[in-house]
């Protein structure tokens, strides 16, 4: 039988798996993840959010390691401070935002912490509602900033014309030219573009080697696709229930969904060590006479041919 792996860092992916439906963290996670940390476990997240919609949370359970956040374009520290971050090139966003535009698609542009669109709109601000988000900010023309602004990834926005958004995202693989990628996110009318090579997994990777922590020594639980390399390169790969089927077709173990506590069963399952049985606390066992002693006389012998006692 393999050995399970000590586990020296566990990276939880946020939406949809450490909270509830409800967007709530609840106490039996919370304690989990509480008990990991005291253990002297580092816990990160990991997550395409970004850290300031994610800082109450790092707050509340005590994190206590840098984290993947905006789909692994960033390694933040608890405190926010970025160690490590990806961008989109320039020439490439002035292409493709007029490409969008000129299609009348809405694009939020994710630029650390802030979100940035030319004009809010009822649909881009139900999506930082949605995902609860900074709201994006209404700044006029996207190309305006680029030359001063770093930009991590794009949200292209349709508005509830998934036909629409499928054939853009058709012509927009030519547009990117092997530059940016295409995530495909859960909603399907919104498009995602992020830096070509950027993943939760290899920024995963690149976190776990700065910490001189080994892949196999790490727990890692999402449900998502895009939390598919990340789940692969743990030595525990955890998917929630209600994750996506091709998550689960690759993860180690599937435990309950986030509505019923999946990361904190994850948690104590592999993490989590139990408590040893104190022999001294318990009450001694009466001992069973097996001779005469000089304080008790000699029993008869019991005849067994006559025992019907089951055996």
């Amino acid at each position: 039988m393999t050995q399970q792996p000590k586990i020296d860092y566990i990276a939880i992916d946020v939406d949809d798996t450490l909270l509830n439906s409800k967007h709530q963290l609840t106490e039996r996670t919370e304690n989990a993840i509480k008990a990991a940390i005291a253990q002297g476990v580092r816990v990160g997240l990991a997550t395409g959010k970004t850290w300031l919609s994610t800082k109450d949370y790092i707050a509340r359970l005590g994190i206590n390691a840098p984290g993947v956040y905006i789909q692994g374009l960033a390694i933040c520290n608890p405190d926010g401070t970025v160690l490590q971050q990806q961008t989109l090139d320039v020439s490439l966003l002035r292409r493709v935002i007029t490409f969008v535009e000129d299609r009348r698609f809405d694009i939020v542009a994710y630029c650390g912490d802030r979100l940035l669109t030319r004009v809010s709109s009822p649909r881009v601000d139900w999506l930082g509602n949605k995902y609860h988000e900074p709201m994006p900010e209404g700044i006029g023309p996207l190309q305006n900033i680029l030359d001063d602004v770093p930009v991590n990834k794009l949200l292209i926005v349709g508005k509830d014309e998934p036909k629409r958004v499928a054939a853009l995202r058709w012509q927009l693989e030519r547009q990117l030219d092997g530059q940016a990628r295409i995530m495909e996110i859960m909603l399907n009318d919104v498009i995602e573009v992020l830096p070509a090579g950027a993943s939760k997994g290899i920024t995963l990777r690149a976190l776990l080697k700065s910490l001189g922590i080994a892949p196999e020594n790490t727990l890692a639980i999402g449900d998502g696709k895009n939390d598919i390399e990340m789940v692969q390169l743990a030595g525990i790969g955890v998917a929630v229930g209600n994750a996506h089927d091709d998550l689960k077709a690759v993860a180690d173990y599937v435990v309950a969904s986030n509505d019923e506590d999946g990361v904190a069963e994850a948690i104590e399952r592999f993490v989590l060590v139990k408590p040893p049985v104190t022999i001294a606390e318990e009450a001694p066992a009466e001992p069973t006479p097996t001779a005469a002693t000089s304080e008790s006389p000699a029993q008869a012998p019991v005849d067994s041919t006559n025992d019907t006692t089951e055996g």
